[in-house]
């Protein structure tokens, strides 16, 4: 241990465990000592701890005058699997591996066996890079493997050795698009690398390596296909049995292609504005080919291990044999951060999934068109979320989004926020950008769409704080444009230009300040944050924030196609006649419609003791209502909102209403009206005839309560989300 000159015996501190030393044990010989510091010196405290094991009780501690509770929490209990990273230990140090012959080169000096257990170190491989992808620790899955800790040791194995390379190579690429994008907050160990040998520059010619391998297997397929011997390629077998060869080359060839076309991938989605994503479909698709044909293989190599008994099948390679070469705490004392933790290896099957899973979200990537428009970006974003993508395709979504301050790292933000604002083309160079509140809107835009790239817990948390940030821009601006322009007497033609981008973007950032605030709310029903009691106040203010989203909207529309003016002089009764409501503010009414009308059905439910909220000493409905939308009440989103004005809304509520099935009608009828303007469009039309059967079995649902009775004690009410992710539907049914 470590001490100070005035160092104590009674200032060390452990823990007893069960496994502490009886009476006989036998104080061991002294250490050699360690270089001391200029301020410090090394005392070895095994004596101590020899002679403290033989009079402590377990769970006594040894402690000196200033140790506390606090101190006791973060104490390491020595001889604890758990706690002590040591203890679980085969080998303590790779060469102790390597000499007991735990990774031996060549593994087998039969070369069919050295060939079947080359493959299954590169399935066992696959299954931990699958299992660090998930946010285990990268030292003790992929870097388990001894071959990959020196990788000099397998020059003379060229498959191995190939292979190796490209795995470290890989990681490396894995690693860095991770750590630049920091979308690996959920699991913070993803990027650690521990000081293991992830490769330098002679990991750069992997792929040569790789391609001459393929060539060579490539070769001695050709000759095993070879219809007679006389076209028969003289080439070296792989392995002894000539009936084998031609099975073992194709289990080979589609392993390291599939390395080499996901290596390929990883760079080419690298390269910068978005340059390398149809060659990266391309790669894709080859993956995807690759992994095929690696499922395939899997009966010929299992019919090859039959002699595995079932007990001491392995189910993280494809024939089931246990691989050679790894030990999972052969670096656990390189996690010191954290102890070790007990990693099960994703099974081969579910390694291959995810893969394949992996390559979809990024074949969804690779086929985004780059859109300029903001608005436009952040749906995709959404939708790509809608697929739960892991960590690795979210930090290569993030990358290709924000690349040098910039989106795509192509369009200056501000060019993109006036884009988005409705303004003319010439405005994007306009020298208000350089003003401070334009630049820290900047900031914003872009910090959302690092958001929108994280997990939808960390989003959710992440966005309901940046909410007052929003709101604080929103409000500096606003100041801003009335300090500077408030006299509107001799204004110059620049002022007027800077008049016009300041009334075109405040009605926008209060619109996109509302688009995040619905973000939020809905994320809570896909994290299962709100319990059936919930429902009525989250839609109430779902319902409240998408009125102000809408009404925000239809302003900034209108200001871009210059009808703002001509609004103003008409009455509100015939704006109806001479104005069309753009479609995207329809949209949102009817999802207006169907929310407000959920919340006074549940309400009713509620009033009528149908739907009972438990009773909790703890939580009372106010409390409830401030933990679900107290971010949204600190920004004052929208403003004059809160419990009061829920309770008192929803007080009244009562299946007589006649008010109630009217708004799932509107609901239903604007979303047939809006139909044909969203055509070319997907994803808003399935989102659309999502909104149509929620409203349409509601408001059966509604009716058949009305007909039978609220109170009928048969009836029984549930909800569930069959129709849509987070507009429940409500199942009627008597017992």
């Amino acid at each position: 241990m470590m001490s100070d000159p005035k160092f104590q015996p009674s200032e060390p501190f452990a823990m007893a465990s069960n496994d502490r030393a009886d009476g006989n044990a036998t104080v061991p010989p002294p250490r050699s000592a360690i270089h001391s510091g200029d301020n410090s010196v090394w005392a070895d405290a095994s004596p101590l701890l020899h002679a403290a094991c033989q009079d402590l009780k377990e769970g006594e501690l040894i402690h000196g005058d200033n140790f506390n509770l606090y101190a006791a929490m973060s104490a390491l209990e020595i001889m604890d699997p758990k706690m002590d990273s040591g203890i679980a230990c085969k080998y303590y140090s790779l060469e102790e591996a390597i000499e007991d012959g735990a990774a031996p080169i060549p593994i087998s000096v039969d070369k069919t066996t050295d060939v079947r257990c080359t493959i299954d170190v590169m399935d066992h491989l696959l299954a931990c890079e699958a299992t660090w992808h998930k946010g285990h620790s990268l030292a003790q899955t992929v870097y388990s493997c001894l071959y990959l800790l020196q990788t000099e040791r397998t020059s003379s194995h060229a498959l191995l050795h190939s292979y190796c390379k490209v795995i470290r190579a890989t990681c490396k690429e894995v690693l860095s698009v991770v750590s630049d994008a920091r979308t690996h907050e959920e699991e913070d160990v993803f990027t650690m690398s521990y000081g293991l040998p992830l490769g330098g520059n002679e990991d750069e010619k992997c792929l040569s390596m790789l391609n001459a391998v393929e060539e060579t297997v490539s070769r001695q397929l050709r000759a095993c296909k070879a219809s007679s011997s006389k076209k028969r390629v003289s080439e070296e077998p792989l392995q002894n049995n000539p009936d084998l060869e031609e099975g073992y080359c194709k289990a080979l060839l589609c392993r390291l292609r599939f390395r080499k076309h996901f290596y390929h991938l990883l760079i080419s989605m690298r390269r910068p504005q978005g340059r390398g994503l149809e060659l990266g479909r391309k790669h894709i698709s080859s993956c995807i080919a690759e992994i095929d044909s690696i499922r395939k293989s899997s009966a010929f190599l299992r019919a090859r291990a039959q002699e595995i008994s079932e007990q001491n099948r392995c189910n993280t390679t494809a024939s089931g044999s246990q691989p050679i070469g790894f030990d999972a705490s052969i670096n656990c004392r390189l996690a010191a951060p954290t102890p070790p933790r007990a990693i099960e290896i994703l099974c081969w099957e579910k390694a291959l999934d995810y893969f394949v899973k992996l390559l979809q979200d990024l074949d969804h990537i690779c086929s985004y068109t780059l859109d300029a428009s903001l608005e436009a970006t952040l749906l995709f974003v959404v939708n790509f979320q809608k697929s739960q993508p892991d960590l690795v395709s979210r930090a290569h979504l993030q990358i290709l989004l924000i690349q040098g301050g910039k989106l795509y790292g192509r369009d200056p933000i501000f060019s993109v926020i006036t884009r988005a604002a409705g303004l003319p083309e010439f405005t994007k160079s306009h020298i208000i950008q350089e003003d401070e509140f334009m630049v820290q809107l900047g900031q914003l835009v872009i910090n959302l769409l690092k958001i929108l790239c994280t997990n939808a817990a960390w989003q959710r948390r992440k966005l309901g704080k940046m909410l007052q940030d929003w709101r604080v821009t929103y409000v500096q601006l606003e100041l801003a444009f009335e300090k500077q322009f408030g006299e509107t007497s001799n204004i110059t033609d620049n002022k007027h230009t800077s008049i016009t981008i300041f009334q075109h973007i405040l009605p926008w950032v209060e619109e996109q300040t509302y688009w995040i605030a619905y973000r939020f709310l809905i994320l809570g029903f896909e994290l299962e944050l709100y319990s059936v009691h919930d429902y009525c106040m989250v839609y109430w203010y779902i319902y409240a924030v998408l009125t102000k989203l809408a009404e925000k909207k239809h302003i900034r529309m209108a200001i871009s196609s210059g009808t703002a003016k001509k609004k103003t002089k008409k009455k509100k009764d015939s704006l109806r006649d001479d104005y069309q409501i753009p479609a995207a503010v329809l949209f949102l009414q009817s999802q207006i419609y169907l929310a407000e009308e959920l919340s006074m059905m549940l309400a009713a439910l509620r009033n009528e003791q149908i739907l009972v909220p438990p009773q909790s000493p703890f939580n009372t409905e106010r409390e409830v209502f401030m933990q679900q939308f107290e971010l949204l009440q600190r920004a004052c989103l929208p403003d004059r909102v809160s419990y009061s004005t829920f309770k008192e809304s929803t007080l009244h509520a009562n299946f007589s209403t006649q008010v109630l099935s009217d708004h799932f009608k509107e609901a239903q009828r604007i979303a047939k009206e809006v139909k044909s303007s969203f055509t070319h469009d997907p994803d808003k039309m399935a989102e659309i005839r999502r909104i149509e059967q929620v409203a349409e079995h509601n408001n059966i649902a509604l009716n058949v309560i009305r007909q039978v009775g609220a109170l009928e004690p048969s009836l029984k009410i549930s909800f569930t989300f069959t129709h849509h992710p987070f507009f429940a539907t409500a199942i009627v049914k008597r017992s």
